[in-house]
């Protein structure tokens, strides 16, 4: 059925909206496993970042969800209905690719509505939700043009517009602004957001991007060889990391992690275990631990120092103004920044 307001498609994704639950779910290949038993839940509503390095299993985890592939076990909820088998077609969600998927034969309006001609959705409808959505997206003035004519950021709110007019609750993007510069990924970053509160969308982005990750998710979900490392808000990841894999992956520069049996204060800790600090914690003064200057990166405001501690190389950050370090140089830091891992890379309570 039609709608006649702009608050409409806001009221109807926002009510629609469905959570999504992954249990054991697991994916082998026959030389190796891209998915190792990984139950995780993602809210409805929120906007969860699967993130981790290149081969980590975030895209194979994405595809699964969309049904553009199979899990061999474990099951796919949505909104607690087994979707695991489903058609891609028969699950409730929209889907961005990375390269926008556009057709370069048709105008943008055919591409923002091509999928509602393939579900036979009525005529004066589809144009309906096409000139609402084209407002939405600032698209408007660009309708009658191919996509060879726009530029990357036009483009990708075409395939942002193409999804948003399909009225799926659960919007799934696979590292859709890789393609796009510096500057532009910025602003796109702070319009998918906006847009995914405004709707009230269940939104899954895949990425291995940390600042992406860090600035616009609810939520984040940590993946490393297969297996889930973390799942946490942004601010309760970079202050807890529950592994080391995390403390390194999440901050730049990453957190510094050191041999407790470097450290008088905490040789006391079983054999392996590390004390993690993040550089910008760390102090240079005359107290502390002594540490090998082995050189300096000049950042304009800020200053890295290389430097080691024992066998471990570590950077710490500081105001560029406090000028050129000594060879050595001692170091400290609040007991509240230090963190405690065990041998294994977990974390210590």
């Amino acid at each position: 059925m039609a709608m006649n307001a702009m608050t409409s498609i806001d009221e109807q994704i926002a009510i629609a909206a469905a959570g999504l639950r992954l249990e054991g779910v697991r994916k082998a290949y026959d030389t190796a496993v891209a998915l190792d038993n990984v139950t995780i839940d993602i809210p409805a509503g929120a906007f969860t970042v699967l993130l981790g390095p290149s081969g980590c299993g975030k895209s194979t985890l994405l595809r699964l969800i969309a049904g553009l592939d199979r899990p061999t076990s474990g099951k796919i909820l949505l909104g607690g209905n087994d979707i695991t088998r489903k058609p891609p077609a028969e699950r409730d969600l929209s889907m961005v690719f990375q390269s926008y998927a556009l057709f370069p034969h048709l105008t943008v309006a055919e591409n923002i509505i091509f999928g509602l001609r393939v579900r036979r959705v009525d005529k004066a409808e589809r144009w309906e939700r096409l000139n609402r959505v084209a407002r939405m997206m600032g698209l408007d003035g660009l309708l009658d043009r191919r996509p060879n004519q726009l530029s990357g950021g036009q483009q990708q709110r075409v395939a942002l517009a193409r999804a948003v007019i399909s009225e799926r609750p659960v919007c799934l993007m696979d590292e859709p602004l890789s393609n796009l510069d510096a500057k532009l990924r910025a602003e796109m970053r702070v319009e998918i957001r906006d847009l995914q509160q405004r709707l009230g969308l269940t939104m899954v982005y895949v990425t291995h991007d940390q600042v992406e990750a860090m600035t616009m998710a609810d939520h984040i979900v940590v993946m490393n060889q297969g297996r889930v490392e973390q799942v946490a808000r942004p601010r309760e990841l970079y202050a807890a990391p529950e592994t080391t894999f995390c403390a390194r992956f999440i901050g730049t520069p990453p957190m510094n992690l050191i041999s407790a049996r470097d450290l008088p204060a905490y040789r006391h800790l079983p054999e392996g275990s590390l004390v993690g600090v993040r550089p910008e914690d760390m102090i240079v003064d005359g107290e502390g631990v002594e540490a090998v200057v082995e050189g300096v990166e000049y950042l304009g405001a800020d200053q890295l120092i290389a430097a080691r501690i024992g066998a471990a190389k570590i950077i710490v950050r500081q105001p560029a103004r406090t000028g050129a370090p000594d060879a050595k140089v001692r170091l400290s830091w609040p007991a509240e920044a230090t963190h405690l891992f065990d041998a294994d890379g977990r974390r210590l309570h």
